[in-house]
């Protein structure tokens, strides 16, 4: 199970990854039939492993029922509005559960930190905040909020593999290099925003991420038992009889655009489609 490392290994990770989307797979059915609508926010550092979090939350769900929201940089007219007025357009309907990687704790992170809002407006964001999540809560959305903790080692060392890595070099911006420089001014930011926050009603979890593996796990493991739901079977499906028609006849193969083969097996005959 574990590594010399202390980490997870690859198959036990898999293997309860394995579990856990069939359980999310019921969750969502239970969402679905009794029209609940939920709300999770994903907060922490950069490459704390959220977005790789969010990914395996999602990968054995519905998009119809369990959809992403990730906010760019606000427009001149949505800067214009009241802060919350853009996440609100984003809210669940029933039978929804919507994933914001990252949310409107962006005022009392990266904005506060890099000096993107007033004292004014960050100083109303976090009274405002509790009273704008009581409102959701009393409204009958279910909120759960998370915070991705990792050591300074750790996301030096997933920058690092970012820059190395052609695949993974887009995952690096100038606001990550800058987040990496301004350390401490986030850590102050955090705490300030878990003292106006971190509150009965609506409470911060935080995910130690250190080991993205173990993190995720314990993530999805703990939101399964945070929305209260029943398993729901299924109803049984059994496949219709193929249409069949005997004056139709499909047209040659060679008459249609066919994608070349580039990954073919030599010497294995290709079979023509049914």
């Amino acid at each position: 199970m574990l590594r010399s490392n202390g980490k997870l290994t690859r198959k036990f990770y898999e293997e309860e990854l394995a579990k856990l989307h069939v359980q999310l797979a019921r969750l969502q059915r239970y969402i679905r039939i009794n029209k609940l609508r939920i709300v999770v926010l994903f907060e922490g550092r950069d490459a704390a492993g959220k977005g790789g979090t969010i990914k395996r939350i999602t990968a054995p769900l519905n998009p119809r029922v369990c959809r992403v929201v990730a906010l760019t940089k606000p427009t001149e007219r949505e800067a214009s509005q009241w802060y919350f007025q853009r996440y609100i357009t984003h809210l669940p309907a029933g039978g929804e559960m919507v994933l914001f990687d990252r949310s409107w704790y962006n005022r009392a992170g990266v904005e506060r930190v890099m000096g993107y809002c007033s004292e004014k407006q960050y100083w109303d964001f976090l009274r405002q905040c509790p009273m704008f999540e009581r409102m959701l809560i009393e409204s009958g959305i279910i909120l759960i909020k998370y915070w991705f903790s990792v050591s300074a080692q750790e996301q030096e060392r997933r920058f690092q593999r970012r820059i190395d890595d052609p695949t993974r070099r887009w995952k690096i911006s100038p606001m990550d290099l800058e987040s990496r420089a301004r350390w401490v001014d986030y850590s102050k930011a955090k705490d300030q925003m878990f003292l106006n926050t971190d509150l009965p009603d609506s409470p911060w979890w935080v995910i130690e991420a250190n080991d993205k593996k173990r993190a995720r796990l314990n993530c999805i493991h703990h939101l399964l038992n945070h929305i209260p739901h029943e398993r729901i079977e299924p109803a049984k499906v059994s496949l219709p009889p193929l249409q069949i028609h005997e004056n139709y006849v499909r047209p040659a193969i060679d008459t249609q655009r066919i994608v070349p083969d580039r990954f073919a097996i030599q010497d294995q005959p290709r079979e023509e489609e049914t």
